[in-house]
């Protein structure tokens, strides 16, 4: 009997695992079993991921720019790479919640446009700006940083989307639909998985900005905050959170600790 125990929690363990990275990524892994514990251990350690993705974008923008890339074109193609990554994911959800604020309609009319396949001018609208917010900010970071503080950069801000999930999905806050990603992991991370993975972030971002090393954490903790005030509407307009916001929130939150890092100095 004692032997079942730890046979079960390694197994969810490896189970959430692959989940994290099958969720957050287009690498080949394949999945493990999908129940709701196996969802708790990916949203924890949703951060870990998207901490090695951005050292993985961040290499390829240094790689880009040592080649004689000019920034710009070595920012835009990065951009593309890191939606590549995910499938495009996170910015469909990105573009459906925008969507969805913009129709005005109450929370079962909202949901229902946020499930339709097209997208809106809304969310065209926050593609673009999203987009270019990303690309100028990966525009600007190889001519004025040393390499350890690019890899920094955009380690911390892929890191610090993944963890607007692990904040999205921690307890007090409900699932807008009885099924879907969101049901699956709503309300499943504890504070000490948060509080964990913000400080793991914000330890990344120190490096950042070299010579004001407390820049970066408070950019990833402003950039959180408004990421939670953001998230505290939506749940109120759709009365829980979907696969859709958690997407939503990955983009919004990376593109803000990108624009914190690169701008304000």
């Amino acid at each position: 009997m004692t032997g079942a125990r730890p046979t079960g929690a390694v197994h969810t363990v490896s189970a959430g695992v692959r989940l994290a990275v099958t969720t957050f990524t287009v690498f080949p892994l394949r999945p493990g079993a999908v129940h709701r514990a196996a969802a708790a251990v990916a949203m924890s350690v949703a951060p870990v991921v998207g901490l090695g993705l951005g050292v993985l974008l961040a290499m390829a923008l240094l790689a880009l720019s040592a080649a004689g890339t000019p920034a710009l074109v070595a920012a835009a193609l990065v951009t593309g790479l890191a939606a590549a990554s995910t499938r495009g994911l996170h910015l469909d959800g990105l573009a459906d919640t925008v969507d969805a604020l913009g129709s005005h309609r109450p929370a079962d009319g909202a949901l229902a446009v946020m499930r339709r396949p097209d997208i809106g001018p809304f969310g065209v609208v926050a593609l673009v700006v999203v987009l270019l917010a990303q690309t100028a900010s990966l525009g600007s970071l190889p001519a004025g940083r040393s390499w350890p503080a690019v890899l920094a950069t955009v380690a911390a801000a892929v890191a610090a989307g993944r963890l607007a999930v692990t904040w999205a999905c921690r307890q007090a806050v409900p699932a807008a639909r009885p099924d879907g990603l969101g049901a699956l992991v709503a309300g499943t991370q504890r504070w000490p998985a948060v509080a964990a993975g913000t400080v793991l972030v914000a330890a990344v971002a120190v490096a950042a900005v070299p010579d004001r090393p407390w820049q970066g954490p408070l950019v990833v903790l402003g950039a959180v905050l408004l990421w939670l005030t953001w998230l505290h509407h939506l749940v109120r307009r759709f009365g829980g959170i979907t696969g859709d916001v958690l997407g939503a929130g990955v983009e919004f939150t990376t593109a803000a600790v990108y624009l914190g890092l690169v701008t304000v100095r």
